[in-house]
């Protein structure tokens, strides 16, 4: 599959993509309540980075945890990406929500690792690899509550805070900002990739993402690509 054409304001996406475009909350909520959801967000949109803050290249990730080409993405290719690049501190990942219609249970995943990732710490990825990693175990299940509920106890979160987040369902409103900002860009499939200023549609292998990522860092640090 050929690469989508760089896009002029896929920076300004990268950039606004990291930032919470906050709801309003309703007139039923206190401004306490308010600033207190607010506070929440902030956790759980921070919570799903990773990466040394020096680091001078992004890659942002549009993603479904119940889309089987994600997580074909997830299993061979992320696992080199955090080796080579994540974890020598080069760039910086984020992740951001595209559950697709199709999937019954994609929604559920997002807000159940938006909650782990309200938590701080790697909860959220710690979640993010055990929704893709158990993804033929749950896809199919009429119900993803009892199973979303033991992934998260899996990774060392609260449990009632976990479980009173899905209840409460507050960080749906991240979930529908990265929709939102996706479909404004034209994101129609899942997984889609910004590396830099250029865009990457689909699963690709290895190879296709160090060309781009070396490309991006050579122009950072204003060597020739």
């Amino acid at each position: 599959m050929t690469p989508l054409a760089p896009l002029a304001r896929s920076t300004r996406f990268v950039a606004a993509a990291l930032v919470l475009l906050s709801a309003p909350l309703g007139a039923q909520k206190s401004k306490a309540d308010s600033l207190r959801v607010d506070s929440l967000l902030a956790r759980a949109d921070a919570g799903r980075i990773q990466g040394a803050p020096s680091a001078t290249v992004w890659i942002v990730e549009l993603s479904d945890f119940q889309c089987p080409f994600c997580k074909r993405w997830h299993e061979e290719v992320y696992p080199l990406i955090k080796r080579e690049y994540l974890d020598k501190g080069l760039v910086r990942m984020a992740y951001l929500q595209f559950p697709l219609s199709m999937h019954r249970h994609a929604e559920a995943a997002a807000i159940a690792s938006m909650c782990a990732s309200e938590q701080g710490g790697d909860k959220f990825w710690k979640m993010h690899d055990k929704l893709f990693g158990t993804q033929d175990r749950w896809k199919d299940l009429p119900s993803t509550v009892v199973y979303f509920d033991s992934l998260a106890i899996a990774t060392g979160v609260d449990a009632k805070r976990w479980r009173d987040c899905v209840r409460d369902r507050h960080v749906r409103r991240v979930v529908d900002a990265d929709m939102a900002r996706g479909v404004n860009i034209g994101v129609r499939s899942t997984p889609t990739f910004f590396v830099g200023d250029q865009a990457i549609a689909g699963a690709m292998p290895i190879d296709t993402f160090r060309l781009y990522i070396n490309r991006q860092l050579a122009k950072a640090s204003g060597r020739r690509p």
